[in-house]
C-alpha cells in the first residue's frame, strides 16, 4: 500500500524493519514536543499493530500512525515542519483503507482535543467526555466505515 503527495509518500511499514523511523517520529512529536513520558509512549503494543510511515521525497520519516488489532487508530504523528501539508490526512485515509480492507466495521481513536476538528472533517464523531492521557486532554472518537 502506498500513496503519494506532492513531496511525500505514505507506505505500509513493519515494526521489525521500520522501528527506527517510526521511533524517530514518535519520540520527536510525543516525547520531546508534547512531554509524554517515555514509558507511556512505548506501551509494548507496537509489534502486534499495523503501521504506516510517511516519508519525504528523500525517504526521511515525517509522519506515522498505527492500527491496533481491535481497530483502534493511534500514534498519529507528523513532524512540525510538515503539519498543514496533507501528511496527516494522507496517513489517516490510508489507515482507514487498511482498516476497511481488514474487515473492520468501525474504527476508534482517542484524539487530542486540539485535533478534534481534523478528525471530524474526515467523518469521525466525538463520543464521551474529555479525559486526560499523559497530561494531554483527549476525547474518544469513532467512525463507521460503511458510512465513509
Amino acid at each position: 500500500m502506498e500513496s503519494t503527495g506532492a513531496a511525500f509518500r505514505v507506505r505500509t511499514a513493519t515494526w521489525a524493519e521500520d522501528f527506527s523511523a517510526l521511533r524517530a517520529v514518535r519520540e520527536t512529536v510525543f516525547v520531546a514536543e508534547q512531554d509524554v513520558p517515555v514509558d507511556l509512549e512505548w506501551d509494548g503494543l507496537d509489534p502486534g499493530c499495523r503501521h504506516l510511515l510517511a516519508e519525504d521525497a528523500h525517504g526521511r520519516p515525517i509522519g506515522c500512525a498505527r492500527l491496533l488489532p481491535d481497530g483502534h487508530i493511534g500514534r498519529m504523528a507528523v513532524l512540525a515542519p510538515w503539519r498543514g501539508r496533507g501528511v496527516g490526512r494522507a496517513l489517516l485515509r490510508a489507515m482507514l483503507a487498511q482498516a476497511a480492507a481488514s474487515g473492520f466495521a468501525m474504527v476508534r481513536l482517542n484524539a487530542q482535543v486540539q485535533a478534534l476538528g481534523f478528525y471530524a472533517r474526515e467523518g469521525f464523531q466525538a463520543c464521551g467526555d474529555v479525559f486526560d492521557d499523559a497530561g494531554i486532554a483527549h476525547r474518544a472518537m469513532q467512525l463507521a466505515l460503511q458510512d465513509h
